[in-house]
């Protein structure tokens, strides 16, 4: 029977990938075993449960580059944890028996993938990001395949390209459910509006939601009937998004044109839309790939090595979005760049019709045929 060890966590752009992986695996080995490695009080340990794995917990964190009282004491914590994470990666390994290792990114794949490669088991590892990241880096050389979302990661040294499968991300099946016009319909939108979708993740944003809020005024000052989805977040900062929105003089409760939530379903929003406005993690823009859609881009400025910058270059450069940084935003200049492309219906289609060009369609078989010869070698 096929055992396969996945680490990866920290947030979801490294669970899911782990968790579509292990589903990947399931079609091709029915009685595969599964065991998820990952921090006890991060989402990983939520998540994975509730998807039906086994869980066991390993403690790493990353060091934090800036220097302050409060992160030298974490920076403390983590070389303690770090001190103990081989031998509890060890126990995890020698407990589960792993014929095969793979680790989707975040500090907690490092300690596990790198204990697999010197017990001499297979391993390989899945970067979501354009740029990658730190553990990946350090990875690369030990594993035995590496599996990048995109042509376009170029940080990587030239001695491991051997190594290297471009696969794509997978995404969730609930994208293909739905035509456009079903979605609006679903949503009470039709198929002449002018449909955008803003969202900042599922935390929020508060670059996004002012972004926003720019535009539900916009559309009221100069009569705009645009029809707008936005997620505001569930971070509880963010709670009185819709009074503040009403208390400035722009009603959204009972607008049907409208609907503002801290939380929508987004393959339904993301089918019926035209446009989104959007940070640039790595599922949400295999998302818009994988549905066709053009996009605003505001990368998040507090993520490692501005990888979210290099994730939406890749649209960009490709024609499909445009990117641009919170230190560049000026007052009005999403809402110049919205009026221009809802005045442009053409412009939309074309932004629509290179992003789905660049979607890469059979990625879970190329995800399993890369780590199909590490199976077929136990």
């Amino acid at each position: 029977m096929l055992r396969v060890l996945l680490a990866g966590g920290g947030t979801a752009g490294h669970i899911n990938p782990a968790l579509a992986i292990a589903e990947i695996i399931k079609e091709h080995h029915p009685d595969a075993e599964f065991c998820f490695a990952g921090n006890p009080d991060k989402l990983e340990a939520r998540l994975v449960p509730q998807a039906g794995y086994r869980f066991e917990p390993i403690r790493i964190e990353g060091f934090q580059r800036h220097l302050s009282v409060g992160n030298i004491g974490r920076n403390f914590k983590a070389v303690h944890y770090l001190a103990h994470s081989g031998r509890r990666a060890a126990q995890i390994i020698k407990d589960f028996k792993p014929d095969l290792v793979v680790g989707t990114g975040g500090y907690v794949s490092g300690p596990i993938v790198r204990k697999a490669a010197k017990m001499g088991i297979k391993t390989a590892i899945h970067e979501a990001n354009a740029y990658a990241g730190v553990t990946t880096k350090l990875l690369s050389k030990q594993v035995d395949k590496i599996m990048l979302t995109v042509k376009e990661t170029k940080n990587l040294d030239p001695s491991v390209m051997d190594k290297v499968t471009v696969t794509g991300l997978p995404v969730r099946h609930a994208f293909e459910k739905r035509s456009k016009s079903e979605a609006r319909k679903e949503l009470g939108f039709s198929d002449s509006d002018i449909v955008i979708l803003s969202c900042g993740g599922s935390l929020g944003s508060k670059t996004i939601n002012e972004t926003a809020a720019k535009l539900f005024r916009w559309y009221k000052e100069t009569g705009r009937n645009v029809c707008h989805i936005h997620s505001y977040g569930t971070y509880k900062d963010y709670a009185g998004f819709v009074d503040e929105l009403e208390a400035s003089g722009v009603p959204v409760r009972d607008n049907k044109r409208y609907i503002v939530s801290e939380y929508v379903n987004m393959p339904l929003a993301l089918t019926a839309c035209d446009l989104v406005i959007s940070r640039c993690g790595a599922s949400t823009l295999t998302e818009l790939e994988a549905v066709g859609r053009g996009s605003i881009l505001i990368p998040s400025p507090i993520v490692a090595e501005n990888h979210q910058y290099h994730n939406g270059m890749v649209l960009q450069n490709a024609g499909a979005g445009f990117v641009f940084e919170e230190k560049d935003l000026g007052e009005n200049t999403v809402t110049d760049k919205v009026a221009e492309l809802i005045d442009s219906p053409g412009k939309l289609e074309e932004l629509s019709r290179n992003a789905a060009s660049i979607y890469i369609g059979d990625t879970n078989e190329r995800i399993y045929e890369t780590i199909r010869p590490l199976i077929s070698e136990q």
